[in-house]
C-alpha cells in the first residue's frame, strides 16, 4: 500500500495550509466559483519557504497537491508493508484525507445550516466552514438558509474507503462514490434507537482466532492473569474479534498483540482495583500509584531497586502491566511509548475522581462527570494506532491542539457508547455504579427512560463534534501521516461500537422499546 512519505516539520505546518487552501481559491476561481471574503483574504499570506523551495511552494512540501494524497502509490515508494516503525512514514495503509461529516451511512452531499461548521464556525473562523464556502461558491443564501456542498471540483483527492469511513472525507460530492455498499450490522447485535454509529465489516475471522489464541497463552503462560473460574469471563470478552475490529490496518499480528495485551491489562486494572473483582475506592491512589511504575519505571538508589522491581510481579495487574509495556516499547518509538504513559496517567487520574465520589456518595453534575469521563476514558486505545499501524505520527503533529481536540472527542464519544451498552450490567451488579443515564436521570430530574435516550443525544453530539474536528483538522493540515492518523482514529472509535454491539455474552438493553 502507499507510503504517506516523510511528515514536514513544524515550522512547514502553516505553509502547508497556506498551499492547501491556495489551492482551493485557485480550483474555485476556475470553475467560476465566487470565494469567500475571509478565505480570499488567505490568498495573501505567503507561505514559509526553505532556501531550496521552489517560487510559491511551502518548504517540505511539492507545489501540486500534497504527495500521497492521490489516488494510487506514489511513485518509486514501496506499497507493501513495513515490518516495524519508520518514523513519520506509514507502512500498510492507504492515505486518505477525512470527510466533512454527510449523513450517516452515506457519502452524498448534505444540506447544512448556513453558519454550520466545526469549531470556530463556518465562514472566515472555521476552517471546515471556508472549505465548504470556497467550494460552494460563497454564502450568498439568506440566513438560516440551507447550504448544499458544491461537486468535487477534480483534484480534490478521493475519500478512504472501507472499514471505519463512512463519516470521515474532506470534500463531499455530488454523486455518490462508487463504494461497496456498507454491511448491516449482524443479525443478533444490540440495536439502540437513534444511536449515531457506522457499521463495519466483520473482522477478519483468522486473525482473530490467532490473537484470541496468543492472548490466552500470554495471559495463562507469561503473567498468571487470572484464575480457572474466570475463564469463561475471559473467553466472553471476545478481545481478539475486538482489536481485530479497532486495527485492520495492523501489518503483523505481532502489531495487534500489541493493542491486545494493553487492553487486556487496563481491564485487569480496572476490575481488580475500582470494580468488582476485589476493588475499592479505598486505598485505590496507592495501588493505581504502584501500577503506574510498571508503564514509567521508577528510577531509584541502588539499595531500593531491587524491592521496586519484585514489586512489580507482586499482583496479576502489575504483572500485565509489566509484561505488556514491554511489548509495546519493543514495537514503538520513545516518543509513542511516552505518548501512551501520559494517556494512562490521564486515565488514572479520571479512575481517581469516580472512587473519590464514590467514597463521599456523591452524584457530580452532568458536566463534571463529563469532565470525569475525559479522562477515565478509552483515550490510550486510539492514541496507539499509528504504533499498531506500523507507523509513526511525529510528536509536534501528535502535539497540535487540533489533534488533542480530535483524539479527547473520540475517546469522549467512545466511552459513553460504553455508558449505553453496559447500563443494564452496571445496573445489576452490586452497589451503585456511576454511568451517564444514572447521572442525567439524578440531577436533571429525569425518568430512567429518558435520561438514558438524553444519553444517547449526547453520544450523538459527541460523535458528530469528532467527525467535524477530524474534517477541520485534514483541511487544515493536509499532511499525509495526520490524514492516516485520523483516519485510523476514526476506525477504531467505529469498532469499539462494534463490539459493544455484538458482545451479548456481556451486554443487554434496558427495555425501553
Amino acid at each position: 500500500m502507499p507510503d504517506p512519505g516523510p511528515s514536514p516539520l513544524q515550522s512547514s505546518l502553516p505553509g502547508a495550509a497556506a498551499s492547501f487552501t491556495a489551492r482551493v481559491l485557485a480550483d474555485a476561481a476556475a470553475h467560476g466559483h465566487a470565494v469567500p471574503q475571509g478565505l480570499a483574504e488567505a490568498r495573501t499570506v505567503p507561505a514559509e519557504t526553505g532556501p531550496e523551495a521552489p517560487t510559491g511552494a511551502p518548504a517540505g512540501l511539492p507545489a501540486g497537491p500534497p504527495a500521497g494524497l492521490l489516488p494510487g502509490p506514489a511513485a518509486g515508494l514501496p506499497s507493501g508493508p513495513a515490518a516495524g516503525i519508520s518514523s513519520g512514514a506509514s507502512a500498510g495503509m492507504p492515505t486518505a484525507p477525512v470527510r466533512v461529516p454527510a449523513g450517516p451511512s452515506t457519502g452524498l452531499p448534505v444540506d447544512v445550516p448556513a453558519g454550520a461548521g466545526a469549531g470556530a464556525g463556518a465562514g472566515a473562523g472555521g476552517a471546515v466552514g471556508v472549505l465548504a464556502e470556497a467550494l460552494a461558491g460563497g454564502s450568498g443564501a439568506a440566513p438560516g438558509a440551507p447550504r448544499r456542498i458544491a461537486p468535487d471540483p477534480g483534484w480534490v483527492p478521493r475519500g478512504p474507503q472501507g472499514l471505519g469511513t463512512a463519516g470521515l472525507s474532506l470534500a463531499p460530492r455530488a454523486e455518490a462514490p462508487a463504494l461497496p455498499a456498507e454491511p448491516p450490522a449482524p443479525a443478533d447485535a444490540l440495536i439502540i434507537p437513534g444511536l449515531y454509529w457506522h457499521p463495519v465489516p466483520e473482522p477478519d475471522p483468522v486473525r482473530v482466532e490467532e490473537v484470541g489464541h496468543r492472548i490466552k497463552s500470554w495471559a495463562l503462560d507469561e503473567v498468571q492473569l487470572y484464575p480457572e473460574d474466570w475463564e469463561g469471563d475471559f473467553d466472553g470478552f471476545q478481545v481478539g474479534r475486538y482489536m481485530v475490529a479497532c486495527h485492520p490496518d495492523a501489518p503483523t499480528i505481532d502489531h495487534l498483540m500489541v493493542a491486545t495485551r494493553l487492553m487486556v491489562a487496563e481491564n485487569a486494572v480496572d476490575d481488580c482495583y475500582c470494580e468488582d473483582l476485589g476493588g475499592s475506592p479505598v486505598g485505590l491512589g496507592g495501588r493505581l500509584l504502584l501500577a503506574h511504575t510498571a508503564l514509567d519505571p521508577l528510577y531509584s538508589t541502588a539499595e531500593y531497586q531491587p524491592a521496586w522491581a519484585e514489586s512489580l510481579h507482586a499482583d496479576a495487574p502489575r504483572r500485565a502491566y509489566r509484561s505488556a509495556m514491554e511489548y509495546l516499547v519493543r514495537q514503538a518509538t520513545p516518543s509513542q511509548a511516552d505518548r501512551f504513559r501520559h494517556d494512562m496517567a490521564r486515565l488514572h487520574l479520571g479512575y481517581l475522581a469516580e472512587a473519590a465520589w464514590d467514597e463521599t456518595n456523591h452524584v457530580p453534575e452532568v458536566w463534571e462527570y463529563l469532565a470525569m469521563r475525559q479522562f477515565n476514558n478509552f483515550r490510550p486505545c486510539p492514541t496507539i494506532t499509528d504504533t499498531v499501524g506500523g507507523y509513526e505520527l511525529p510528536a509536534d503533529l501528535h502535539a497540535q491542539p487540533g489533534m488533542q481536540r480530535v483524539l479527547a472527542l473520540a475517546g469522549n464519544a467512545s466511552t459513553i457508547v460504553n455508558d449505553l451498552y453496559s447500563y443494564t450490567k452496571e445496573l445489576a451488579s452490586p452497589g451503585r455504579h456511576m454511568n451517564l443515564p444514572v447521572v442525567l436521570a439524578d440531577r436533571e430530574s429525569l425518568s430512567e427512560k429518558d435520561a438514558y435516550l438524553k444519553a444517547v443525544e449526547v453520544h450523538n453530539d459527541l460523535m458528530r463534534d469528532f467527525e467535524a474536528a477530524s474534517a477541520e483538522l485534514a483541511a487544515a493540515c493536509p499532511v499525509p501521516s495526520v490524514l492516516r492518523f485520523l483516519r485510523g482514529v476514526a476506525v477504531w472509535v467505529d469498532g469499539n461500537h462494534y463490539w459493544h454491539q455484538t458482545n451479548t455474552y456481556r451486554y443487554s438493553l434496558p427495555d425501553f422499546w
